[in-house]
């Protein structure tokens, strides 16, 4: 039973609110998406049940992503997955969500957002894994404290994001921060690391965070179109 007077209950509760929120943004346009052909008197009952019923796959998926996390070198895996998860979220990318297809009646619609949040949360399940700590109770209430803020909120956070670029650097540096502790707690790693290694927990999740951080920034950089300025340099050079 996890202990709610504990400071490390609380700080892992916000990591898997702001996982949930920088992974999540996308589960808002499925809800819409899914729901747009529906009759408006439905739209609510949709978008209701559809949550509850992608709230409920996502815990037993992540239940059954702390139990393989237990196995060796899996977690090493996940971390590894979750470095570069962390990295292309610092990437720009052009989203697209035309393969969603709205549903014409209340079932269908529930069926597609459950079906759509569940493909689209590999990502989240993993990272809720890492900063859960095993505990699924942890894991739960984080969820459900996040979700209204996803669903409701997730226009405000994306217009924060498009603002505020740090936000999605902190976001990166988080993943990265949680990858870098799961992988030193995974039980193929030596035990004599950590216990020789001062903080190395603070360590391998600083390390973590700092190597989103410089390869998103990096990739990211690669990815932005030549300003004109650049394109008239090349374009006289080639002269």
């Amino acid at each position: 039973m996890p202990d709610f007077t504990s400071s490390l209950f609380w700080i892992s509760v916000l990591q898997i609110i702001a996982i949930d929120i920088m992974l999540g943004g996308d589960n808002a346009v499925v809800i819409a998406l899914a729901c747009r052909k529906l009759p408006p008197e439905q739209r609510n009952r949709g978008i209701f049940w559809g949550v509850v019923g992608a709230i409920g796959l996502r815990i037993a998926l992540i239940y059954f992503a702390l139990r393989l996390l237990e196995l060796p070198y899996l977690k090493i895996f996940g971390a590894l997955l979750l470095l570069w998860i962390g990295i292309k979220l610092l990437v720009p990318e052009d989203e697209q969500h035309d393969a969603i297809d709205g549903g014409t009646t209340l079932l269908n619609a529930i069926k597609t957002i459950i079906v759509a949040d569940a493909v689209m949360s590999l990502d989240n399940v993993i990272a809720v894994a890492g900063a859960s700590h095993g505990s699924l109770i942890l894991v739960t209430f984080g969820i459900l404290v996040s979700i209204p803020i996803v669903v409701w909120g997730s226009k405000l956070v994306l217009t924060l994001m498009d603002r505020f670029p740090l936000v999605i650097t902190l976001g990166g540096a988080l993943l990265g921060w949680i990858a870098g502790g799961m992988m030193l707690t995974d039980p193929a790693m030596p035990k004599s690391l950590s216990e020789s290694m001062p903080h190395a927990n603070y360590v391998f999740s600083a390390i973590g965070a700092v190597l989103v951080v410089v390869i998103g920034k990096w990739k990211a950089r690669q990815r932005q179109p030549p300003s004109p300025h650049d394109i008239s340099a090349a374009s006289n050079e080639n002269r």
